[in-house]
């Protein structure tokens, strides 16, 4: 929501907006702009108001600013709505997938500042490099958007290309079954127009069969394989890892250099890549001539808030250094894969990791997936889970204490937190020991998770520094 009122003030509009009372990092871009969310309530719509853009989170039954809308007869449109409605006044992309959309997006952005064409692109989250906005602006003849598969909101965006980047089992409330997520993927692909590109991720094994589904409906449109299974100018072959650059090779384009860890995150580099090259192209551009400009503003991309953003710094006791880091992570393989990346690129360093888990739905319907995700980290602290407002948390089978313990048959490290307080004192307790000749340069401590337990990082980080 944050990220289209940016675009929309951008564009001249007249903003106001509510939100509940709880501070949250939207707020410091609001205000950014001179605007102030105010508390819930029907006087906040009036008969000046032109349309009311809402978030899927909030009933039009149940919140005061929707149910006076409606009154008011107000045209009313939910975030995903207005969203396509812009889609539709540029040459428009929609990068999706199950894992991956924000890192993606805020790449993509990166590479089109530098990039002699007009676009605007719109991440689910601040980037460091949009200059701590989820929103980079110079033009809008491109635009690019995240797209979400939830709830089948990507069906009213207006795409011409499309990045896929992952598809599997997800969002279990409302997608019951995988096909049922899988098959929500391909009519947003079947979207794309005759000759539309659709840049999928050949080593993901749902967005392949994905991308034959649709292809079987509809071979006018191009795929475009990345990734170390792909074939073509778009094939990803791993290089070292060094001075806190990962090193990977792209077709016959040579070789490029990321600052953020992980082997996903190279393959969302080249998606990236890929895209904004089939831009150029686009536009009528070479991509050679502008492929060292892409190259080096790879290098500017330094991650998104709350995905692999390092918080903070400090020392134990013992003079040891611990890197703070926050991580959005959320399903059994993006936890899977963070921790692995973690633990390639600070090899010399002992990982703790706090997990809250997300949703109950999600956690009942992978709880062993989830239970062997953590074998990257050397200890692992587990909260409670942090439930959803779509869903009933005292008729749920699950817990985060059940989840620890099916941890612990698969990790030798398992800690039960349940609130916060605990959690940070459990972390204390081990980021105070000596991490040992094994990891000579100390921690790194993690918090993952869709929830609010980056409290518990902060709780420690202000502990250690005072």
């Amino acid at each position: 929501m944050a990220a289209l009122v940016e675009i929309l003030h951008a564009r001249g509009a007249l903003i106001t907006g509510s939100d509940v009372s709880e501070r949250f990092y939207t707020d410091e871009i609001l205000e950014k702009l001179g605007i102030k969310a105010v508390p819930f309530a029907k006087e906040n719509v009036t008969p000046e108001t032109d349309y009311v853009i809402y978030s899927s989170a909030y009933s039009p039954e149940k919140c005061p600013d929707l149910i006076r809308a409606a009154e008011l007869n107000k045209p009313m449109m939910l975030y995903s709505q207005a969203l396509g409605a812009v889609s539709e006044t540029a040459f428009s992309c929609g990068i999706c997938g199950v894992h991956g959309k924000t890192t993606t997006t805020g790449i993509t952005g990166t590479l089109l500042k530098a990039l002699p064409l007009k676009s605007q692109v719109l991440a689910g989250s601040i980037i460091a490099s949009f200059g701590n906005s989820c929103v980079m602006t110079k033009g809008h003849e491109y635009f690019v958007a995240e797209t979400c598969e939830y709830q089948r909101h990507f069906m009213a965006f207006c795409p011409k290309k499309i990045i896929l980047t992952s598809v599997e089992s997800d969002h279990q409330d409302y997608y019951p079954h995988y096909e049922d997520i899988r098959d929500a993927f391909v009519d947003y692909i079947l979207k794309l127009p005759s000759g539309g590109d659709l840049i999928y991720c050949a080593d993901d094994k749902g967005a392949c069969e994905t991308a034959g589904i649709a292809r079987s409906k509809r071979p006018d449109i191009n795929l475009i394989p990345y990734g170390t299974k792909a074939e073509g100018e778009y094939k990803v072959t791993f290089g070292t890892v060094q001075n806190g650059m990962q090193k990977f090779e792209l077709g016959s384009s040579g070789e490029f250099s990321i600052c953020v860890p992980g082997h996903h995150n190279v393959l969302n580099a080249s998606a990236a890549v890929a895209l904004v090259s089939r831009l150029l192209e686009e536009d009528g551009k070479s991509v050679s001539d502008n492929l060292e400009s892409i190259k080096k503003a790879l290098l500017d991309f330094k991650g998104g808030k709350r995905r692999s953003e390092i918080t903070g710094r400090a020392k134990n006791s013992l003079g040891q250094d611990i890197i703070f880091i926050d991580d959005y992570a959320h399903h059994p393989t993006a936890i899977n894969t963070a921790l692995a990346g973690y633990r390639e690129f600070y090899s010399s360093h002992k990982i703790i990791v706090d997990f809250m888990s997300h949703t109950y739905t999600r956690t009942a319907a992978l709880l062993e997936e989830f239970a062997s995700a953590f074998s990257a980290a050397d200890e692992v602290i587990i909260n409670k889970i942090y439930g959803s407002a779509r869903e009933n948390a005292s008729s749920a089978n699950v817990s985060g204490k059940m989840l620890a313990e099916h941890a612990a048959a698969h990790h030798p490290h398992v800690t039960y937190a349940e609130e916060f307080d605990e959690a940070a004192d459990t972390a204390l307790k081990m980021l105070n020991e000596n991490s040992g000749d094994k990891y000579p340069e100390g921690y790194i401590f993690v918090t993952m998770g869709a929830g609010d337990n980056w409290k518990v990082g902060q709780k420690v980080l202000e502990k250690l520094n005072s």
